[in-house]
């Protein structure tokens, strides 16, 4: 909405004759007020090799950077531990507001996290399976991972071949935490491989740097990466822990 005072015309009659000294024009658009505009730039341009070219190149700059720092970042897959959906030298688009308003981590989610003094001394990237207060179960009697007592059909992103986890495990997910594993079950170390370590496996929520949410490059795999279905039914925690 306009909130802006809109000017009124003053009476005609009630404004003093302008003086007949021509001398005293009103600046144009040219004139200093105008000028005044880009000042900054002007004085800024003389000192950089390449002038103006070079400026627009350095605003850019500090917009990709400051892109980088609050917004998205690219990542680099490097591993095979997130195959079929992500390949060795897939660049992701890492969402860095995903969780910065309120929103938390969901089951399905891929998170990018600062595993510093928990996995190792790198990012990594994995799929949120358990969040605080889940109980995670491996496996039914069907080979199936459980979340808070119910069964979660993996197949449309567990790598083909692969079982939901070679390891049995039974825990529970601190409240701030996540539990987090590789879609190549076989290739991927993860919260599976950490239960005895500081932290038990379980990522901080504070240290998840944000979501993955397109595949960016090579452009032949350009797609987003969706939540998957699979965790829908999966109940809240309350009640899981009997």
């Amino acid at each position: 909405m306009d909130t802006e005072a809109q000017p009124t015309e003053r009476d005609r009659s009630s404004r003093p004759s302008a003086p007949e000294d021509v001398s005293q024009e009103t600046p144009g658009p040219d004139g200093p007020e105008g000028r005044s505009r880009f000042a900054f730039a002007g004085r800024i341009v003389p000192w950089l090799p390449g002038g103006r070219v070079s400026l627009t190149l350095l605003a850019c700059l500090v917009f990709l950077l400051v892109l980088n720092a609050f917004v998205a970042q690219p990542f680099q897959i490097p591993s095979g531990s997130m195959e079929n959906g992500l390949r060795i030298g897939d660049r992701v688009l890492v969402n860095k507001l995903a969780y910065r308003f309120g929103a938390e981590p969901r089951r399905g989610d891929v998170v990018v996290f600062d595993g510093t003094g928990y996995f190792g001394n790198s990012d990594y990237i994995k799929r949120v399976v358990g969040v605080g207060g889940d109980r995670v179960v491996c496996c039914d009697k069907e080979g199936r991972i459980q979340v808070n007592g119910r069964s979660v059909d993996e197949s449309t992103f567990l790598y083909p071949g692969d079982s939901p986890s070679t390891a049995d495990f039974d825990v529970v997910v601190p409240d701030g935490t996540l539990f987090v594993l590789g879609d190549h079950r076989g290739r991927s170390r993860d919260s599976r491989d950490h239960l005895g370590s500081p932290g038990g496996g379980m990522i901080p929520v504070d240290d998840v740097i944000g979501r993955a949410d397109w595949i960016v490059w090579p452009f032949a795999h350009l797609t987003r990466l969706p939540r998957p279905s699979a965790y829908a039914r999966v109940p809240g925690a309350e009640g899981a822990h009997g």
